[in-house]
């Protein structure tokens, strides 16, 4: 009986770790009990030693340690924007800080200098937002150089997979040769044929011939040159005036024109360029949403792989509502089933399905008006529902929904169509 009231009159406020870091806040900012200033150009940052020894692994290590700074009263930060440390400086005793596309390059590698964990990880969060074909082989690289392997990683992929639209880049164009290297090479490189490939290869090689041309033979080695078309083989490949000009990539087109010319030999000449890639795929679905069943409206919703599952559909969760002449559309991998009729009204109601959980979820805002047959696309990541009818008339009312900037909750009227 004892300890159950000892328990039951313990007190435990949520709020305490908050307070007390405001008032170490209120502390610094008076100036009283700091105990270190950290000195970045220009700027001078007073702090308390235990409360970035409490956030930072670095600042513990540099002042637990026996390094000269333990003693120090001022301490020089280098390689640190002075405005950048600062804001860094202010997560320590906030928990907050502000990222975006003009500070997340100079935070980033702070906070993997300072070992700020939280923050590197909502830098790299943000650049896996950012990824786009302009921008995917500078964030590579940015996450290489910082060794970010989670960045690296979801950049590595995203150029994969958007191979095509890359090429055409200027940051392609930039690539280093181990960096070109690592892509072409990869068995998992979306492009539709090896001619792009091929074309990509020469196109870089081509912008700073001089000093990339030897790397030609190293690379088309990794160009499966022996699935190109003849056509294509002879007439482009072959007529290259960097290949003609080079022994070892004329090897590689010989190779290549011996696999084609001799189908009664392939067996025996197989290898890594005679191996057809195997890209990322990303899982498309067809998914069968709402709709009429026996003059009334229905919840269920099937899904059908066309890669794997060929015309097989399966049932997934049905919906929370049952909807006929609902607007769907897919925005972030995820599914979002909008108004429609459910037998007896119009609806204005939102769900939204993910499939990785195979769950809806309802907890979306609703759009400002009941509508069935509605229009749903999503756009440079956000919804937009158009048209319809409210079952008096048709609708023009155009409405749109940003889940980045309105937190998932709001359905702003956009305009007005016609």
């Amino acid at each position: 009986m004892y300890e159950y009231y000892l328990i039951k009159d313990l007190l435990q406020s949520s709020q305490f770790g908050h307070t007390t870091l405001q008032q170490l806040a209120k502390l610094r900012d008076r100036e009283i009990l700091c105990d270190v200033v950290l000195v970045s150009g220009w700027k001078r940052i007073n702090a308390h030693r235990v409360v970035l020894s409490a956030c930072s692994t670095y600042f513990l290590s540099m002042f637990t340690s026996q390094m000269s700074e333990c003693y120090m009263r001022e301490i020089n930060i280098e390689n640190i924007d002075p405005l950048t440390l600062e804001a860094l400086i202010e997560f320590c005793y906030s928990g907050l800080i502000s990222i975006d596309d003009s500070n997340v390059q100079d935070i980033l590698p702070a906070a993997c200098l300072l070992q700020l964990h939280e923050v590197q990880t909502a830098c790299c969060e943000y650049l896996k937002k950012q990824l786009d074909p302009s921008n995917c082989l500078g964030i590579r690289a940015f996450a290489d150089t910082h060794a970010c392997k989670e960045l690296l990683s979801s950049a590595d992929e995203f150029a994969l997979k958007n191979f095509s639209s890359v090429i055409g880049r200027d940051e392609f164009l930039f690539l280093t040769v181990d960096s070109l290297s690592s892509i072409i090479r990869s068995d998992r490189l979306n492009a539709a044929s090896e001619e792009i490939v091929f074309s990509a290869v020469i196109q870089w090689v081509r912008h700073d011939i001089p000093k990339r041309k030897l790397h030609l033979p190293m690379l088309l080695s990794h160009v499966r040159l022996p699935l190109c078309t003849p056509k294509f083989l002879v007439s482009v490949v072959s007529e290259e005036v960097l290949v003609k000009s080079d022994p070892l990539s004329r090897d590689l087109v010989d190779e290549a024109k011996n696999y084609l010319l001799l189908p009664v030999e392939r067996p025996n000449m197989q290898g890594p360029r005679t191996k057809p890639r195997k890209p990322l795929q990303i899982a498309e679905m067809l998914y069968a949403v709402g709709g009429w069943c026996s003059g009334d409206a229905i919840a269920s919703v099937e899904r059908m792989d066309p890669i794997k599952g060929g015309t097989t559909w399966k049932c997934v969760a049905p919906m929370g509502k049952r909807r006929c002449g609902v607007g769907v559309a897919v925005l972030e991998n995820l599914l979002y089933a909008v108004g429609g009729h459910d037998g007896q009204s119009y609806l204005n109601s939102i769900e939204r399905y993910d499939p990785m959980t195979n769950q809806w979820c309802s907890e979306v805002a609703p759009t400002a008006t009941c509508r069935t047959s509605v229009g749903v696309a999503a756009f440079n990541g956000s919804l937009y529902a158009v048209g319809g009818q409210d079952g008096e008339s048709c609708l023009d009312v155009v409405e749109k929904y940003d889940p980045r900037k309105t937190n998932g909750r709001k359905w702003l009227v956009w305009g007005l169509v016609g």
